[in-house]
């Protein structure tokens, strides 16, 4: 049974909330969703985390539950706020080990809070995390300055996408099988019809997440990543699939010579082999956490 809960962030003029299972002496894992997703988007992967983990699911600003505020703060800002969220709550779960998880944009937010010094977790796992090589990330830069993110062709993909449907089920079918969703296990699919979108005020459903605020993440980037990658001092696995961008391979053989902390290994699926495949994810990740030997 997952709680709700809220952080107030009044001097931004908006609110985080997302999802907590009730604590009960568990080690502790802190979850951070994708671009477009929430937290309850991975309910079928969390749900077998939840056997062995207590959980705090934390939606991104803009994203699941989380206002979206005047503007988007921009990744590290996001990933500082999640972190002051969680430690203003955590003490609700008592002296018990805290872990780390985050997906993709939320991979790399995790990554970012992980070099925070006095960060709470003792071992973290990254799937399929979009880790931007050092050009990639000067790119995003120059794409800021000259406030040309219109025109970065995943963005402008994003901005085009179907934002509204006549119900949910009219949602699950439109969305089964296609483009980021190809693969995915039903299961997982309603996972994110139910949590992912809202009733809508004109009737029907649409995106919490406005394609708007997708493509302004996907047109930006974290600023000093690859320092942030560096000064991670926690065993740390980077999880990536077969299937998924090349980028995200490259930068994670990159971050593993970089850091001997870091761990790397690749799974069969795409950029949400979480979502392909439930249980295959929550093993890993529980095998690395609970540091069983298997995931090295």
């Amino acid at each position: 049974m997952l709680r709700r809960w809220s952080h107030p962030l009044p001097d931004l003029d908006l609110t985080l909330r997302g999802w907590l299972t009730p604590p009960t002496g568990k080690p502790v894992i802190h979850f951070l969703h994708g671009n477009g997703f929430c937290g309850r988007t991975y309910e079928p992967m969390l749900r077998r985390l939840a056997e062995d983990f207590d959980l705090w699911l934390s939606d991104v600003q803009g994203h699941g539950d989380s206002d979206s505020g005047v503007r988007f703060l921009g990744w590290n800002r996001n990933a500082g706020l999640a972190l002051e969220a969680f430690t203003a709550h955590r003490q609700a779960f008592g002296e018990v080990p805290m872990f780390a998880v985050g997906h993709s944009f939320g991979g790399v937010l995790t990554a970012l809070l992980l070099a925070r010094q006095g960060q709470p977790f003792q071992r973290a796992v990254l799937l399929d995390p979009v880790l931007f090589s050092r050009g990639m990330a000067l790119s995003m830069v120059l794409v800021n300055l000259l406030r040309i993110g219109e025109f970065v062709p995943l963005a402008r993909a994003t901005l085009r996408r179907r934002r509204h449907w006549p119900d949910r089920a009219a949602a699950f079918q439109s969305l089964r099988g296609r483009g980021a969703y190809r693969g995915w296990r039903d299961e997982a699919l309603r996972a994110f019809v139910d949590h992912a979108l809202r009733e809508s005020d004109g009737g029907g459903v649409e995106l919490k997440c406005r394609p708007e605020t997708e493509a302004r993440i996907f047109s930006s980037g974290p600023r000093r990543l690859w320092r942030s990658l560096g000064q991670i001092r926690i065993p740390t696995l980077i999880a990536f699939g077969t299937d998924t961008m090349p980028f995200v391979k490259q930068s994670a053989l990159r971050a593993a010579a970089a850091n001997a902390r870091i761990q790397i290994r690749q799974v069969a699926g795409g950029h949400c082999f979480m979502q392909e495949d439930p249980e295959c994810a929550a093993t890993l990740i529980k095998d690395f956490l609970l540091d069983r030997g298997a995931a090295g």
